[in-house]
């Protein structure tokens, strides 16, 4: 064994750094690359927002200095508004509010807190790859919970307790979904947390993509909203998509009281606090105007659109289920191919198109691809023109 080898933990060694990242770093070095791998908005930061940090830079003597822990009270304050919004439940802002960098931060800081070395959580397969990662950084396991791709990657809560046992700890869920981009019904929220609930499992609600539900709003569902929940849901809500924000690092975590108190070990001594700088813009963010989300979705709508239209236009490379909400499309891979990482790669090279292989997101993931189109209309069109001159147009 090489004296690198002997240096790394062992848990850090048998991971690697998520597809999603994997693809975008290859495509990087392509300057003609189309991606459709990362699910970075290509909208800019809105202009208030930019505008309230330039006045903050000028005018807030500590605004390069620390905040409190678990963040700037104002901002905490706002995070409970805003949360109180969504779910009709007010929560305390000291006792409840965890400002955190990001949801990737704040979901790490959470499993951190309540897994032990071979303790499992419950991840709908698919799943957001990233999820696993950290699992396994914490030394727990992923339990895959399949989700019915006929259905149209619907839930079936029924099949939850077979996938409990001694060592569970948390279910963790995504809705509207990455990768699928489905919205999980009322019913099916309710009764998952009630079934977790009765077994004292933790709850865990990563929620990027709340504001892009598109036409069906109404069938998007807060498990918050739901009585006596308020001891068993950790809530983790990030800035990154919805207001443009993925580089500024900043999301809030709604947890039970005695949970925040566990977690804010960990955030502490993982990072002190979120960049000060990026509190100031989250003030902004949830005290100004939000007219931007709006016009956000009325895009992304267009978008997806755009991409589903270009996917019929390949059915004989591609099947799909419309996605409801985010702005992610998981077709399956209906070509020859050896395994969705092996497609990826060779439509890359081949095409210069980035997507991601489905096996990143769980089992069930693999034959297919995820492809993110909150990119530009342009780079869509490009990577269909190429994928249809190497495939040849469908029948």
């Amino acid at each position: 064994m090489s004296a690198h080898r002997q240096r790394v933990a062992r848990h850090i060694s048998e991971i690697e750094v998520s597809a999603i990242k994997q693809m975008a770093i290859l495509s990087a070095r392509l300057p003609d690359a189309a991606s459709l791998t990362w699910g970075l908005p290509s909208f800019r930061t809105p202009a208030p927002i930019r505008r309230a940090v330039g006045r903050a830079l000028e005018e807030d003597p500590d605004i390069g200095k620390y905040a409190l822990p678990d963040g700037l009270p104002e901002l905490r304050r706002l995070a409970a508004e805003d949360y109180r919004s969504v779910t009709g439940r007010a929560v305390d802002p000291d006792r409840n509010v965890l400002i955190t960098a990001g949801n990737m931060q704040g979901v790490n800081a959470v499993l951190h807190a309540i897994l032990d070395a071979g303790d499992r959580v419950v991840v709908t397969d698919p799943c957001f790859a990233s999820h696993l990662q950290q699992i396994r950084l914490c030394g727990g396991e992923p339990v895959f919970w399949p989700l019915d791709e006929e259905a149209g990657w619907a839930l079936d809560p029924e099949t939850l307790p077979e996938r409990i046992d001694a060592r569970t700890k948390a279910v963790l869920l995504v809705t509207p979904s990455n990768p699928t981009g489905a919205i999980f019904t009322e019913a099916q929220v309710r009764r998952t947390a009630e079934l977790a609930r009765a077994r004292g499992l933790l709850l865990i609600v990563d929620d990027p993509y709340r504001h892009f539900t598109y036409e069906n709003r109404a069938a998007s569902f807060n498990p918050g909203a739901i009585d006596g929940m308020e001891d068993d849901l950790a809530y983790l809500f990030t800035f990154s998509k919805a207001y443009a924000m993925s580089g500024w690092r900043l999301g809030y975590a709604i947890l039970p009281e005695a949970l925040k108190r566990e977690v804010l070990k960990v955030h502490d001594a993982t990072l002190i606090c979120a960049p000060r700088i990026s509190q100031a813009a989250g003030v902004a963010a949830l005290s100004g105007d939000r007219a931007h989300l709006s016009q956000f979705q009325e895009r992304l709508a267009k978008r997806r659109a755009l991409i589903c239209a270009r996917l019929d236009r390949l059915p004989h490379v591609f099947s799909y289920v419309r996605p409801e909400g985010a702005y992610y499309v998981f077709p399956r891979i209906l070509v020859p191919h050896e395994t969705s990482h092996a497609f990826a790669l060779s439509l890359l090279e081949e095409t210069h198109v980035a997507v991601t292989p489905g096996e990143a997101f769980g089992p069930t993931g693999e034959e297919h691809v995820r492809m993110a189109y909150c990119v530009e209309e342009a780079v869509i069109n490009a990577a269909f023109d190429r994928m249809e001159r190497h495939f040849g147009a469908g029948p």
